[in-house]
């Protein structure tokens, strides 16, 4: 349905749990800010069962196999190029609600005192 986005590790214990050896994994990273991780990336995909669109993180296995598991929020911070749909966490409500209001009936929200 979307775009696939690339995951990237920037710490050494990444790329560790991907297999990758401790003393290879922290050369790599101290050698590259960002290093790709293949095979790997979030994708929105469509669900039949409940009729709406769900992020998950896809790992290919082989040519023709795949592994899907919903996209952990962990994960979200390795993507570049895609927002959180949870939003950004250090973000208020208020700003957040103001964020999608359209027009100028937002100023109800504020009471002036005199």
């Amino acid at each position: 349905m979307s775009q696939k986005y690339q995951l990237f590790a920037d710490q050494p214990g990444q790329l560790q749990q991907r297999g990758m050896s401790r003393r290879n994994a922290l050369m790599l990273v101290k050698s590259q800010t960002a290093v790709t991780i293949e095979g790997e990336w979030l994708e929105a995909l469509w669900c039949q069962e409940c009729q709406d669109t769900k992020w998950y993180h896809v790992r290919k296995l082989d040519e023709r196999t795949y592994e899907l598991s919903a996209a952990p929020r962990e994960l979200w911070q390795q993507v570049a190029g895609v927002v959180d749909p949870q939003g950004n966490p250090s973000v208020g409500e208020f700003t957040r609600r103001h964020s999608r209001l359209v027009g100028c009936n937002n100023i109800k929200d504020f009471k002036f005192v005199s």
